[in-house]
Protein backbone atom coordinates (compact mmCIF):
# COMPACT_ATOMS: atom_id res chain seq x y z
CA UNK A 1 0.00 0.00 0.00
CA UNK A 2 1.38 3.40 -0.99
CA UNK A 3 2.28 5.53 1.99
CA UNK A 4 0.35 8.79 2.24
CA UNK A 5 2.35 12.01 2.22
CA UNK A 6 0.77 12.90 5.57
CA UNK A 7 2.30 9.73 7.05
CA UNK A 8 5.89 10.72 6.28
CA UNK A 9 8.04 11.81 9.19
CA UNK A 10 9.30 15.44 9.17
CA UNK A 11 12.82 14.07 8.65
CA UNK A 12 11.64 12.41 5.43
CA UNK A 13 10.36 15.69 3.98
CA UNK A 14 12.35 18.66 2.69
CA UNK A 15 12.38 21.77 4.82
CA UNK A 16 13.32 23.96 1.85
CA UNK A 17 12.07 23.16 -1.65
CA UNK A 18 13.52 24.85 -4.72
CA UNK A 19 11.58 25.14 -7.98
CA UNK A 20 13.00 25.94 -11.42
CA UNK A 21 9.90 26.82 -13.40
CA UNK A 22 10.93 25.76 -16.88
CA UNK A 23 8.76 25.26 -19.94
CA UNK A 24 6.14 28.02 -19.72
CA UNK A 25 6.68 29.12 -23.33
CA UNK A 26 6.83 25.55 -24.64
CA UNK A 27 3.59 24.71 -22.84
CA UNK A 28 1.91 27.69 -24.52
CA UNK A 29 3.28 26.90 -28.00
CA UNK A 30 2.06 23.31 -27.78
CA UNK A 31 -1.45 24.67 -27.25
CA UNK A 32 -1.31 27.39 -29.90
CA UNK A 33 -1.20 30.12 -27.26
CA UNK A 34 0.98 33.19 -26.94
CA UNK A 35 4.09 32.75 -24.74
CA UNK A 36 2.68 35.36 -22.37
CA UNK A 37 -0.19 33.03 -21.51
CA UNK A 38 2.33 30.37 -20.55
CA UNK A 39 3.93 32.74 -18.07
CA UNK A 40 0.55 33.66 -16.57
CA UNK A 41 -0.45 30.03 -16.20
CA UNK A 42 2.99 29.32 -14.80
CA UNK A 43 2.47 31.77 -11.95
CA UNK A 44 -0.96 30.33 -11.15
CA UNK A 45 0.63 26.88 -11.02
CA UNK A 46 3.36 28.18 -8.72
CA UNK A 47 0.79 29.54 -6.26
CA UNK A 48 -1.02 26.21 -6.26
CA UNK A 49 2.14 24.14 -5.78
CA UNK A 50 3.54 26.44 -3.10
CA UNK A 51 0.37 26.28 -1.00
CA UNK A 52 0.22 22.49 -1.43
CA UNK A 53 3.85 22.31 -0.28
CA UNK A 54 3.13 24.32 2.84
CA UNK A 55 0.07 22.17 3.56
CA UNK A 56 2.43 19.17 3.49
CA UNK A 57 4.74 20.66 6.10
CA UNK A 58 7.42 22.18 3.85
CA UNK A 59 8.51 25.45 5.45
CA UNK A 60 10.21 27.24 2.53
CA UNK A 61 9.60 27.23 -1.21
CA UNK A 62 12.04 29.16 -3.42
CA UNK A 63 11.07 29.74 -7.05
CA UNK A 64 13.24 31.00 -9.91
CA UNK A 65 10.87 33.53 -11.51
CA UNK A 66 13.27 35.85 -13.40
CA UNK A 67 17.01 35.40 -13.80
CA UNK A 68 19.61 38.04 -14.54
CA UNK A 69 19.94 36.41 -17.97
CA UNK A 70 16.23 36.79 -18.75
CA UNK A 71 16.80 40.46 -19.62
CA UNK A 72 18.15 39.12 -22.93
CA UNK A 73 14.69 38.00 -24.02
CA UNK A 74 12.58 40.16 -26.34
CA UNK A 75 11.54 43.57 -25.06
CA UNK A 76 7.87 42.62 -25.23
CA UNK A 77 8.37 39.44 -23.20
CA UNK A 78 10.48 41.20 -20.56
CA UNK A 79 7.86 43.97 -20.29
CA UNK A 80 5.11 41.39 -19.83
CA UNK A 81 7.08 39.51 -17.18
CA UNK A 82 7.74 42.72 -15.28
CA UNK A 83 4.05 43.61 -15.43
CA UNK A 84 3.15 40.12 -14.22
CA UNK A 85 5.62 40.27 -11.33
CA UNK A 86 4.37 43.72 -10.35
CA UNK A 87 0.82 42.35 -10.36
CA UNK A 88 1.92 39.43 -8.17
CA UNK A 89 3.65 41.74 -5.71
CA UNK A 90 0.80 44.27 -5.65
CA UNK A 91 -2.27 42.06 -5.65
CA UNK A 92 -1.60 38.34 -5.47
CA UNK A 93 0.36 38.66 -2.25
CA UNK A 94 -2.88 39.81 -0.62
CA UNK A 95 -4.37 36.40 -1.42
CA UNK A 96 -1.25 34.67 -0.10
CA UNK A 97 -1.50 36.83 3.01
CA UNK A 98 -5.03 35.49 3.62
CA UNK A 99 -3.53 32.00 3.59
CA UNK A 100 -0.92 33.02 6.21
CA UNK A 101 1.96 32.75 3.70
CA UNK A 102 5.03 34.95 4.06
CA UNK A 103 6.44 36.31 0.78
CA UNK A 104 10.06 37.31 0.22
CA UNK A 105 11.87 38.51 -2.89
CA UNK A 106 15.61 37.98 -3.35
CA UNK A 107 17.82 39.27 -6.14
CA UNK A 108 19.22 42.55 -7.41
CA UNK A 109 16.76 45.43 -7.15
CA UNK A 110 18.77 47.79 -9.32
CA UNK A 111 17.36 47.67 -12.83
CA UNK A 112 13.82 46.99 -11.66
CA UNK A 113 11.17 49.64 -12.17
CA UNK A 114 10.69 51.79 -9.04
CA UNK A 115 7.03 50.78 -8.83
CA UNK A 116 8.04 47.11 -8.74
CA UNK A 117 10.52 47.74 -5.93
CA UNK A 118 7.84 49.63 -4.01
CA UNK A 119 5.34 46.79 -4.52
CA UNK A 120 7.93 44.25 -3.33
CA UNK A 121 8.59 46.21 -0.16
CA UNK A 122 4.87 46.51 0.58
CA UNK A 123 4.30 42.79 -0.05
CA UNK A 124 7.13 41.79 2.28
CA UNK A 125 5.88 44.13 5.00
CA UNK A 126 2.30 42.90 4.66
CA UNK A 127 3.21 39.22 5.00
CA UNK A 128 6.18 39.51 7.38
CA UNK A 129 4.48 37.88 10.37
CA UNK A 130 2.79 35.01 8.54
CA UNK A 131 3.65 31.49 9.66
CA UNK A 132 2.16 28.85 7.34
CA UNK A 133 5.18 28.90 5.04
CA UNK A 134 7.60 31.22 3.25
CA UNK A 135 7.52 31.71 -0.51
CA UNK A 136 10.79 33.14 -1.85
CA UNK A 137 10.60 34.62 -5.34
CA UNK A 138 14.02 34.87 -6.99
CA UNK A 139 13.62 38.00 -9.12
CA UNK A 140 16.46 39.47 -11.18
CA UNK A 141 18.49 36.76 -9.53
CA UNK A 142 21.70 34.93 -10.43
CA UNK A 143 23.48 32.44 -8.18
CA UNK A 144 26.95 33.57 -9.22
CA UNK A 145 25.95 37.20 -8.71
CA UNK A 146 24.72 36.41 -5.21
CA UNK A 147 28.09 34.89 -4.28
CA UNK A 148 29.94 37.81 -5.90
CA UNK A 149 27.79 40.27 -3.93
CA UNK A 150 28.51 38.35 -0.72
CA UNK A 151 32.25 38.59 -1.43
CA UNK A 152 31.92 42.32 -2.15
CA UNK A 153 30.07 42.78 1.14
CA UNK A 154 32.86 41.01 3.01
CA UNK A 155 35.52 43.17 1.34
CA UNK A 156 33.64 46.39 2.03
CA UNK A 157 33.29 45.41 5.70
CA UNK A 158 37.07 45.08 5.96
CA UNK A 159 37.13 41.31 6.45
CA UNK A 160 40.62 39.82 6.14
CA UNK A 161 41.14 37.03 3.64
CA UNK A 162 42.36 34.79 6.43
CA UNK A 163 39.05 35.26 8.27
CA UNK A 164 36.81 34.21 5.37
CA UNK A 165 34.95 30.96 5.98
CA UNK A 166 31.95 29.31 4.31
CA UNK A 167 29.91 30.19 7.39
CA UNK A 168 30.85 33.86 7.06
CA UNK A 169 30.02 33.97 3.36
CA UNK A 170 26.62 32.43 4.14
CA UNK A 171 25.90 35.34 6.48
CA UNK A 172 26.34 37.77 3.57
CA UNK A 173 23.97 36.09 1.11
CA UNK A 174 20.81 37.93 0.07
CA UNK A 175 18.81 36.31 2.88
CA UNK A 176 21.04 34.62 5.47
CA UNK A 177 17.98 33.42 7.40
CA UNK A 178 17.07 30.85 4.73
CA UNK A 179 18.12 27.25 5.40
CA UNK A 180 19.94 25.26 2.69
CA UNK A 181 17.78 23.82 -0.08
CA UNK A 182 16.97 20.14 0.42
CA UNK A 183 15.28 19.34 -2.89
CA UNK A 184 15.22 21.09 -6.27
CA UNK A 185 12.60 20.23 -8.87
CA UNK A 186 13.15 21.38 -12.44
CA UNK A 187 10.50 20.84 -15.08
CA UNK A 188 10.54 20.53 -18.92
CA UNK A 189 13.22 17.84 -19.00
CA UNK A 190 16.19 20.22 -18.75
CA UNK A 191 18.87 18.90 -16.38
CA UNK A 192 20.86 21.85 -15.07
CA UNK A 193 20.66 24.43 -12.30
CA UNK A 194 21.10 27.52 -14.49
CA UNK A 195 22.59 29.44 -11.58
CA UNK A 196 19.70 28.79 -9.20
CA UNK A 197 20.73 29.44 -5.56
CA UNK A 198 24.13 27.84 -6.08
CA UNK A 199 25.36 28.32 -2.52
CA UNK A 200 22.18 27.06 -0.87
CA UNK A 201 21.92 24.16 -3.31
CA UNK A 202 25.34 22.70 -2.51
CA UNK A 203 23.88 19.43 -1.15
CA UNK A 204 20.39 19.60 -2.59
CA UNK A 205 18.79 16.50 -4.05
CA UNK A 206 17.76 17.01 -7.69
CA UNK A 207 14.55 15.92 -9.39
CA UNK A 208 14.08 16.48 -13.13
CA UNK A 209 10.56 16.19 -14.53
CA UNK A 210 9.63 15.94 -18.21
CA UNK A 211 6.42 17.97 -17.93
CA UNK A 212 6.47 21.69 -18.66
CA UNK A 213 5.86 23.80 -15.58
CA UNK A 214 2.20 24.80 -16.16
CA UNK A 215 1.35 21.08 -16.49
CA UNK A 216 3.05 20.16 -13.19
CA UNK A 217 0.43 18.98 -10.70
CA UNK A 218 0.12 18.39 -6.97
CA UNK A 219 0.27 14.67 -7.79
CA UNK A 220 3.64 15.31 -9.46
CA UNK A 221 4.77 17.15 -6.34
CA UNK A 222 3.77 14.21 -4.17
CA UNK A 223 5.65 11.82 -6.47
CA UNK A 224 8.78 13.96 -6.12
CA UNK A 225 8.38 14.04 -2.34
CA UNK A 226 8.02 10.25 -2.19
CA UNK A 227 11.18 9.90 -4.27
CA UNK A 228 13.00 12.32 -1.96
CA UNK A 229 11.92 10.35 1.12
CA UNK A 230 13.62 7.23 -0.29
CA UNK A 231 16.97 8.91 -0.81
CA UNK A 232 19.86 8.66 1.60
CA UNK A 233 21.49 12.05 1.98
CA UNK A 234 25.21 11.72 2.67
CA UNK A 235 26.44 15.32 2.63
CA UNK A 236 29.81 14.21 1.30
CA UNK A 237 30.28 11.48 3.90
Amino acid sequence: MTKKISEFKPSEMPTHLGLILDGNRRWARERGLQPFEGHRRGYLRLKNIAIASFDRGIKYVSAFVFSTENWNRSDSEVAYLMDLLQWVASYETKNLHKKNVKVKFIGVKSGLRPEIVKAIEKAEALTANNTHGTLILCLNYGGQQEIADAAASLISSGTKASDVTPELIAKHLYDPSLPPIDLIIRTSGEQRLSGFMLWSAAYAELKFVLKNWPAFTVADLDAALRDYAKRERRFGV
